[in-house]
C-alpha cells in the first residue's frame, strides 16, 4: 500500500484498501446479527428503493447476478425479504424487505454507524464531512459516466 507521502498513489487502489478494511471491520459487527455486508447492503438498499430487481442488487453491490440471487435467497429463508413478479419483465421478480427485514436493518445499523465512528475517531469533523463529500461527488460522477 502506498505511503501517505507517496504522490503517485492510484485512487482508485486507495479506495478499495479502505473499502476492503472497513468491509472486514463491518462484517465483525454484522457476525452478531446473522448478517453478511452484502445482506446489510441489500436490506438498507430495499429500505430505500423496495422493488429492485436481482440484477439491479448485484450491480449495486458489485457482484454477479448468481451471487446476489443466492444471497437474497438467504434472506428470503430467512423471512427477511420477500420476491414478487416484476410488473413490465415477466423474467425478472422485484425484491421488498419484509417487517423482519426492516427491523433486522433497524437492530442492525447502529452497531455499524458505532464501528464507522470508531474508525473515523482520529479525524477531525471537517476531514469527515470533506471525505463524505467527495465520495458523494465522485460517486455522482461515475453514474453520469455510466449513462454518459
Amino acid at each position: 500500500m502506498p505511503g501517505k507521502d507517496d504522490d503517485d498513489g492510484v485512487v482508485s487502489f486507495l479506495v478499495r484498501h479502505v473499502w476492503l478494511g472497513m468491509r472486514a471491520a463491518i462484517e465483525d459487527e454484522l457476525d452478531g446479527f446473522g448478517l453478511t455486508v452484502p445482506q446489510f447492503a441489500t436490506l438498507l438498499m430495499l429500505d430505500h428503493l423496495p422493488g429492485m430487481s436481482i440484477a439491479e442488487v448485484a450491480r449495486a453491490c458489485g457482484s454477479t447476478r448468481q451471487a446476489a440471487n443466492e444471497m437474497a435467497a438467504g434472506l428470503q429463508a430467512r423471512g427477511l425479504v420477500e420476491r414478487s413478479p416484476h410488473p413490465t419483465d415477466r423474467r425478472a421478480h422485484q425484491l421488498s424487505a419484509t417487517e423482519a427485514g426492516r427491523e433486522m436493518l433497524r437492530k442492525a445499523q447502529p452497531a455499524v454507524r458505532r464501528r464507522e465512528e470508531e474508525l473515523e475517531a482520529g479525524l477531525s469533523p471537517e476531514l469527515r464531512a470533506a471525505g463524505r463529500e467527495w465520495m458523494l461527488q465522485m460517486a455522482a460522477a461515475c453514474v453520469l459516466q455510466e449513462k454518459g
